[in-house]
């Protein structure tokens, strides 16, 4: 799988950066969360904090347009983005799940 960043448009008052990018796939269109792994990794940031808003795969072509919001910090995300968004790139997921197993771990 192939990431090319098409656009980068900076926004200092929420602390991201909106990127539009190209990606490449031999096989079907791959999840958002591998596209999220990805694309992280091509911008040498966290994969929590990067946010994919959208990927658009034209009926028989190998070839996906996205959008992401690629925030400062994790803590950045979560205070703007929607909820939903949140749970679906599996953003703050761990740690919910990490408070969780806290309080059964100290009872023990």
């Amino acid at each position: 799988m192939d990431v090319d960043i098409i656009s980068e448009t900076e926004n200092p008052m929420l602390h991201r950066t909106d990127v539009t990018f190209e990606l490449v796939h031999e096989d079907a269109t791959p999840s958002r969360l591998q596209v999220r792994d990805s694309l992280a990794a091509k911008l040498n940031k966290d994969a929590d904090e990067v946010v994919i808003r959208k990927l658009d795969t034209k009926f028989g072509m190998r070839k996906t347009v996205g959008q992401a919001k690629v925030y400062d910090t994790a803590d950045s995300a979560r205070d703007v983005e929607q909820d939903h968004m949140l749970e679906r790139n599996k953003i703050g997921a761990d740690e919910e799940a990490e408070a969780d197993a806290e309080p059964e771990a100290e009872e023990a």
